[in-house]
C-alpha cells in the first residue's frame, strides 16, 4: 500500500521503478518521499556496486566537477568510488587522511576541502521525516555537509534508518561514537563501557552536532541508499 501511493504520488517515471526494482524495504521508501519533500536529491540502491555505478557513471557526469573531496566513512569506502575518483585525470582530489604527513598538512587540506566542486562522505543516521543527524569530532565532516561544496553525495546503509532525531542522537551516542572512537584507536571511557560517558577527554570524538533538514539550494545533497547494513 505505502509502495503503490509513493510511486502514484511521484511524477518521476520509469527512474522510480528502476531505482525500486527488487527493493522492498518500505522504510528506504518512506524515506525517499520524505527526502525528496525536503530538496534532497535521492537514489535507491540494492548493494554497493550498483551504488558505486550510480554515482560514477550517473550522478557525477552530470556535474561540473574539478575538484572532490571526502568526509570519513566506512560505508564510503565500502563501495569503492575513492579510488575510481583518485584515478581520475579530469577531477583533482584531496586525500583529508593520510598518515604520511604532518597533523597541520592534514588541517590544511581539511580546509580546502570546504571549497571542493564535490564532497562525499556517510551519515550517522538519517529518519524516516527526511532528516540528516550527524556528530563529529573536528567538524570537517558535517561542515562541508552544510556550506561550501557546490555538490554533496552522501551514501548510507539501510541500518542508519532511524524514526526521528531522538533516535538518531541515542544511536549515535551508544552505538556509532565508542566503535568510531576504537576504530582510530583512541582511548576515551566510551570505548571501554560501549556507550556515551559524557566525559571531559581531550580525544572525545562528540564535539558537534549538526542536523539537516532540508537541502539548500535544493538538490545540492544527494543521498544514496543502499538496501544493505553498512558501515557503523
Amino acid at each position: 500500500m505505502v509502495y503503490n501511493c509513493i510511486l502514484k504520488s511521484l511524477t518521476m517515471g520509469n527512474q522510480v521503478m528502476n531505482d525500486y526494482k527488487n527493493i522492498e524495504n518500505k522504510n528506504i521508501q518512506i524515506c525517499r518521499e520524505n527526502f525528496l519533500k525536503n530538496h534532497f536529491n535521492f537514489i535507491a540502491a540494492n548493494h554497493t556496486e550498483e551504488a558505486r555505478d550510480r554515482v560514477l557513471n550517473k550522478i557525477i557526469p552530470k556535474l561540473d566537477i574539478k575538484t572532490a573531496s571526502w568526509g570519513d566513512s566506512i560505508t564510503v569506502m565500502e563501495t569503492g568510488i575513492l579510488e575510481e575518483l583518485k584515478k581520475s585525470k579530469n577531477i583533482k582530489f584531496i586525500q583529508t587522511f593520510d598518515k604520511q604527513i604532518s597533523r597541520e598538512q592534514v588541517i590544511q587540506r581539511r580546509r580546502n576541502a570546504l571549497v571542493v566542486d564535490l564532497f562525499i562522505t556517510g551519515s550517522n543516521s538519517l529518519t524516516e521525516k527526511g532528516q540528516l543527524v550527524n556528530l563529529d569530532m573536528v567538524g570537517n565532516r558535517i561542515a562541508p555537509m552544510i556550506f561550501g561544496p557546490k555538490h554533496v553525495i552522501i551514501i548510507v546503509g539501510k541500518n542508519k534508518i532511524v524514526s526521528n532525531i531522538s533516535e538518531a542522537m541515542d544511536r549515535i551516542r551508544n552505538y556509532v561514537a565508542p566503535r568510531n572512537a576504537k576504530r582510530h584507536q583512541l582511548k576515551t571511557p566510551c570505548v571501554f563501557t560501549g556507550k556515551c560517558m559524557d566525559c571531559q577527554d581531550n580525544n572525545r570524538i562528540c564535539n558537534a552536532w549538526s542536523i539537516i533538514e532540508k537541502s539548500y539550494p535544493p538538490g545540492r545533497i544527494t543521498i544514496v541508499l543502499i538496501n544493505r547494513d553498512l558501515g557503523l
